[in-house]
C-alpha cells in the first residue's frame, strides 16, 4: 500500500509528465487558453492514461517481452516481440481515444467542438505514449501500473488546468507587448516547472518494507562505523 502511495504522489508532483518530462506540450499549450476546455481535455487524458497504461502493461508482459509467451507454451520462451511495442501501444491508445471521442461527442457536443482536432490527437500525445514506454524500464506490477497511469493523468490535468486559470487571469493583466501570447505563456510554464521541481526535495513518508529494511541496514552500518571510530580514538 505504501509503495502505491509513493508511485501515485510521485507521478503527480515529482515525475509530472509536463514539468518533469515535458511530454504532451503541444496540446498542453494549445488548449490551455480557457479553463473549461482545459478541464475537459484533462479529464480525457486521465481516462485514457488510466485505462491504456494497464492494458499496455498486460500487452507487454504477456505478449511482447522476451519469454512473455510461455503461458502458451514453453517452446515460445525465446521469442522476443519488443520490436512491435510501438505499434501495439499506439493501437491500444488509438482505440481508447476513439472511444473517448465518441463519448465526448455524444454527452458534451460543446466541449467536443471546443477541443477540435486536439481530442483525436490524444492518440499521438507524447504523454500518453511516453507513459506506456516507461513500462519496460520500470518493474511495475499490474496495480502499480494502474496507479502510475491514474497519477500521471491527474498530474497532467493539474498542470493544464493551472495554466488555463493563470492565462484567463492574464487576459486582464498589462503584459508588455513583446511578451503577449506565447511569450508570457512560456515564462509562466517555466516558473510552474520550477515550482513542481521543488517537490523533488521532499522525502515521501510512504515507504514499503524493502525501503524500510534498507534504511535500517544503512542506519545499523552507520552506528557500527561510529563505534569503530570511537574505539580507535580511545585506543590512541
Amino acid at each position: 500500500m505504501e509503495n502505491l502511495l509513493n508511485i501515485f504522489v510521485k507521478s503527480i508532483f515529482i515525475d509530472n509528465m509536463i514539468f518533469a518530462y515535458f511530454l504532451g506540450m503541444c496540446s498542453y499549450l494549445a488548449v490551455s487558453k480557457k479553463y473549461k476546455t482545459a478541464a475537459g481535455l484533462g479529464m480525457a487524458v486521465i481516462f485514457v492514461l488510466g485505462i491504456t497504461i494497464p492494458l499496455n502493461w498486460l500487452a507487454y508482459n504477456f505478449l511482447l517481452k522476451e519469454g512473455a509467451l510461455t503461458w502458451i507454451s514453453e517452446d515460445f520462451a525465446s521469442i522476443n516481440l519488443e520490436v512491435l511495442k510501438f505499434i501495439v501501444f499506439i493501437a491500444i491508445v488509438a482505440a481508447f481515444v476513439q472511444l473517448t471521442e465518441m463519448a465526448v461527442e455524444k454527452f458534451s457536443p460543446s466541449l467536443y467542438n471546443s477541443l477540435g482536432i486536439f481530442l483525436p490527437l490524444i492518440a499521438v500525445n507524447c504523454s500518453i505514449l511516453g507513459g506506456a514506454l516507461f513500462l519496460p524500464t520500470r518493474d511495475y506490477e499490474f496495480v502499480e501500473a494502474l496507479t502510475f497511469g491514474l497519477g500521471s493523468g491527474i498530474g497532467w490535468f493539474l498542470a493544464v488546468v493551472s495554466l488555463a486559470a493563470i492565462r484567463e487571469k492574464m487576459a486582464y493583466a498589462d503584459v508588455p507587448k513583446p511578451l503577449r501570447g506565447l511569450g508570457i505563456t512560456f515564462i509562466i510554464v517555466g516558473l510552474m516547472a520550477f515550482g513542481f521541481m521543488s517537490f523533488g526535495g521532499f522525502e515521501l513518508p510512504f515507504k514499503n518494507k524493502e525501503q524500510q529494511q534498507a534504511e535500517l541496514e544503512k542506519t545499523s552500518q552507520n552506528i557500527e562505523n561510529v563505534e569503530e571510530v570511537s574505539v580507535a580514538n580511545f585506543s590512541e
